[in-house]
């Protein structure tokens, strides 16, 4: 029934209205946990007990790693066509390659120890800060901007920046934004199979 149909379909775009409204509030924690990274490790030397270090450490490393995935698994709704797209969501036309720089960071922290090796956690935190701007500056100045842009002068509208920075009617360059991305994770997915199963190899070989 149409009343049906324009009812999921609304409920589909309040859903990732949501989604995109607050993926900044999670950019911004996964950036303050990661770079928090040297206070923790001094509150922790100041700290007697060695369980209760332990336990701190591990919490915050679940947490900030979680918080990661979490960003990352919400940054994939933008992946699926029919909801990047859509000029009625007007979402930040760079969020599929956000997903995918973030993806690279994670894939850095796999093949890597961004903890204990100083070049890996340069390499992640560069990565989060790319990751982060290309998703909160089209969010803030582009979807958040876009709708008060009318109201604004002509110096205020920046040469109508904001709306270049979200999904409009000219799917031309979306198309191109989400076939690189789309594209980044294959070839991504298909180098962390790689290593995986050299890693596995090479694990078997010293057991042998």
């Amino acid at each position: 029934m149409p009343e049906q149909q324009a009812l999921v379909q609304g409920t589909q775009y309040w859903l990732v209205l949501s989604v995109a409204a607050i993926l900044p509030i999670l950019w911004t924690f996964t950036l303050a946990l990661h770079f928090g990274r040297p206070y923790v490790i001094r509150y922790l030397q100041g700290l007697t007990l060695r369980f209760g270090g332990d336990v701190w450490w591990l919490s915050y490393v679940l947490m900030r790693d979680a918080l990661m995935v979490l960003t990352l698994a919400l940054s994939a709704v933008f992946l699926f066509p029919n909801l990047y797209l859509s000029a009625d969501l007007g979402v930040p036309i760079t969020a599929p390659l956000a997903a995918l720089v973030l993806f690279w960071a994670l894939l850095a922290k796999l093949t890597g120890d961004s903890d204990d090796d100083p070049k890996t956690f340069r390499i992640v935190s560069v990565l989060l800060v790319i990751a982060s701007m290309l998703y909160i500056i089209p969010q803030i100045y582009g979807v958040e901007a876009h709708d008060q842009a009318a109201s604004w002068s002509a110096i205020a509208n920046l040469g109508g920046i904001p709306g270049s920075l979200v999904i409009g009617s000219d799917l031309t360059i979306p198309y191109l934004i989400l076939n690189l991305s789309l594209t980044g994770f294959a070839v991504t997915g298909g180098i962390i199979f790689v290593w995986f199963l050299r890693k596995t190899k090479f694990e078997s070989a010293e057991l042998a």
